[in-house]
């Protein structure tokens, strides 16, 4: 009898590891996670595969220092030269652009003044209350790189301007509290907009472009199997799924934009 029962443990301990499903770990970024993007998108991808996509989210330089760690199989990110220095450091095996959106400067009024510059300018002139990022994300690399492009240092700023060091979701309701300006993802911000009292200060398309992509971290950096990070790289930039991506919408716009090649 004891023999039987040990017999049946073992057959359903075999039985139970081999039904476990497999698992990819995604480095994402926190406006990937806050607009919700990840909840509708992921499903597809774990019932075609039986792949279970544990998602950790962070900013992009802080996903980017995960990934060259080795805690990472795949990373969705956006910060194009952050992401070049990865690769060219030998942290990543493969890149390809997905997809794009854009930014808004948010905050407590619509400034309409027609341009990045000028709404900028405006900011600066009128010490009007900014929060960045602080995160190295990269939206907080975006917001740096716009005011270096105008000749701003915010290293000389006065208090108006100051660091959250918070993802984009508690960036954004951090601005609304206590009105503050602040540059957003559109994707976030939709998502989140009903919630919070904060207006669109300002908007443009191909001034503020937010281009996402997807690395395969280099196997050699962990010891995990990493054929799901290449079914999962494959997968995101095949055409079916590029459709899938173009497909989601909020506000009643469609909020990402595929360009995979």
């Amino acid at each position: 009898m004891k023999k039987l029962l040990l017999i049946t443990v073992l057959f359903l301990t075999i039985f139970l590891s081999s039904c476990k499903k497999e698992e990819l770990l995604l480095v994402t970024t926190t406006s990937l996670d806050n607009s919700g993007f990840l909840e509708y998108i992921l499903p597809f991808f774990e019932e075609e595969y039986g792949v279970h996509v544990k998602v950790v989210a962070r900013g992009t330089g802080a996903a980017l220092a995960l990934g060259a760690e080795g805690q990472a199989d795949v990373l969705f990110v956006h910060d194009y030269d952050s992401e070049m220095i990865f690769m060219n450091a030998g942290y990543g095996e493969k890149r390809a652009d997905v997809m794009y959106n854009h930014f808004l400067i948010v905050g407590p009024k619509a400034l309409n003044l027609g341009s990045v510059e000028a709404t900028l300018e405006h900011i600066y002139s009128n010490e009007l209350e900014f929060y960045s990022r602080g995160d190295s994300s990269g939206t907080h690399l975006k917001e740096l790189s716009q005011w270096e492009m105008f000749d701003y240092d915010v290293s000389s700023f006065g208090d108006w301007y100051q660091e959250t060091g918070q993802g984009m979701g508690s960036t954004l309701s951090m601005s609304a509290l206590d009105d503050h300006y602040t540059l957003a993802d559109i994707a976030t911000f939709c998502a989140m907009q009903d919630t919070l009292d904060i207006e669109v200060a300002y908007e443009d398309v191909n001034q503020l472009v937010n281009q996402y992509g997807i690395i395969k971290v280099t196997g050699d950096l962990h010891n995990r199997d990493d054929k799901n990070a290449d079914l999962f790289y494959d997968w995101i930039l095949r055409d079916d799924v590029q459709v899938l991506i173009s497909e989601y919408i909020m506000c009643e716009l469609q909020m990402f934009y595929p360009n995979a090649e």
